[in-house]
C-alpha cells in the first residue's frame, strides 16, 4: 500500500479527509464522502487520517479542527475546507483539479 507521501504527491487528485473517531460532525461527513466516491469514481481517491493517531501529518498541515479536508494533488494543496461541507462542493474542488 502507498504511503500517504505517495499519495498526496500522485497526479491524481486525492482528498484527504482528517478526522476523530469522538468526532460528531466527523460521523456526518462519512455518507457525503461515499456519495461523492460514487460519483467521481476512479478520477479521484478520498482517504481518511484520524489525527489522533497520525499526529505528524495533522501537525504538518496544521489541522485545527476537524472534520478538515484537504484536496493535493502533486504534492500541493488545491483546496481545502473544515467542518461540515456539502457533497456537491466538494464534487466540484475535485472536478475542477482532475
Amino acid at each position: 500500500m502507498a504511503t500517504f507521501s505517495e499519495m498526496i504527491n500522485s497526479d491524481k487528485p486525492v482528498l484527504v479527509d482528517f478526522f476523530a473517531t469522538w468526532c460528531g460532525p466527523c460521523k456526518t461527513m462519512a455518507p457525503i464522502l461515499e456519495e461523492v466516491k460514487k460519483k467521481i469514481g476512479e478520477s479521484a481517491s478520498i482517504i481518511k487520517v484520524d489525527v489522533d493517531i497520525n499526529m505528524e501529518a495533522s501537525a504538518k498541515y496544521e489541522i485545527k479542527g476537524v472534520p478538515t479536508l484537504i484536496l493535493f494533488k502533486n504534492g500541493k494543496i488545491l483546496w481545502r475546507m473544515s467542518g461540515v461541507v456539502p457533497g456537491h462542493i466538494i464534487e466540484q474542488a475535485i472536478r475542477k483539479n482532475v
